[in-house]
């Protein structure tokens, strides 16, 4: 008989320590050149994306909701974003859904901000400060320029993959100050900001897929189990919805040795030495909040490029 993993506290913790901000290695920009071509008039081509997105809201909080949040935008290339509400506010007498729905909903209303333009740290930042709901949030933004250049901000332990001909070229990394308590923007100040967002540019390409989910998603599927659904089924809402499906089904689980039940023996968390004795681990899955949102990136050909539009980079060196 296993032990589910579902025994832990499963509550994100509030988490208010203090945060250290490196300062960033500044280089010099890279020159160009342009390059005209009188002869050849290049085609214009830009990236976009279709997205399918499903929430499927903890057992518990079928009757609310859940407290994951979510808005997707075709404003420039697009926007893809996600914020997962810290249910230990609940002990506080807090809806914890209110924080993270507010806080979308601000990011969803400033995305065409001038001073934003496809910065999605500079979204979080301005979508936060707008927040005015007590609570905290972990949150995700992914913002896609035209050029195919996909820039991600990400706070917490919310997370994007990227998928190309079937294989993962591309993950982040969740940010915690230990086991279950992620980094999360606040309303209190001795919370995260903006700055201690991971910030990072993929450049991708037609064909490629996103996959961008709450915790409560990665923490019950693997990364080959995307692969095996995104490869069979081609219509991003189908397999948004398989996916949450799949996760819903592992989280609920005693018997699957899930990616959170991994990672919880990694940190220490087993059944006691005499169970280890007879041959038992921890396992099952982790009932959560569980929004998926998937994006299968395709190319739009709108006209044909000037030749002053022509240019390239000069990789001559730097130093």
């Amino acid at each position: 008989m296993t032990s589910p993993v579902s025994r832990l506290s499963m509550s994100h913790f509030l988490c208010f320590l203090p945060s250290y901000n490196p300062k960033p290695l500044k280089l010099p920009p890279i020159p160009h050149r342009r390059q005209f071509s009188p002869s050849l008039r290049q085609p214009r081509s830009e990236l976009s994306f279709t997205v399918g997105t499903h929430l499927i809201p903890h057992p518990a909080k079928v009757h609310t909701g859940g407290e994951d949040a979510f808005f997707v935008s075709s404003s420039k290339g697009g926007v893809l974003a996600i914020a997962d509400g810290v249910s230990g506010w609940a002990e506080r007498g807090v809806n914890p859904a209110l924080f993270s729905r507010e806080l979308m909903a601000n990011a969803s209303n400033l995305v065409m901000n001038e001073e934003v333009n496809c910065n999605p740290q500079m979204l979080l930042m301005k979508a936060h400060a707008a927040t005015s709901s007590t609570g905290s949030a972990t949150a995700i933004v992914a913002m896609l320029e035209k050029n195919g250049v996909l820039n991600i901000a990400n706070v917490g332990d919310c997370g994007l993959r990227i998928f190309r001909n079937g294989l993962l070229i591309f993950s982040t990394s969740p940010q915690e100050h230990y086991f279950n308590c992620p980094y999360q923007l606040s309303s209190e100040k001795a919370g995260q900001t903006y700055h201690d967002a991971m910030v990072c540019s993929v450049k991708l390409l037609e064909g490629d897929t996103i996959v961008m989910g709450s915790d409560g998603f990665f923490d019950n599927v693997f990364d080959h189990e995307i692969v095996a659904i995104i490869s069979q089924f081609k219509d991003a809402a189908d397999d948004a919805k398989r996916l949450a499906d799949l996760a819903n089904t592992h989280s609920t689980d005693v018997n699957f040795d899930s990616p959170y039940s991994l990672e919880a023996r990694s940190r220490g968390f087993d059944v006691p030495l005499w169970r280890k004795v007879l041959g038992q681990k921890l396992t099952g899955g982790k009932p959560d909040d569980i929004t998926v949102i998937v994006g299968h990136v395709h190319e739009l050909h709108t006209g044909y490029l000037e030749e002053s539009e022509a240019v390239t980079a000069d990789l001559s060196p730097l130093f």
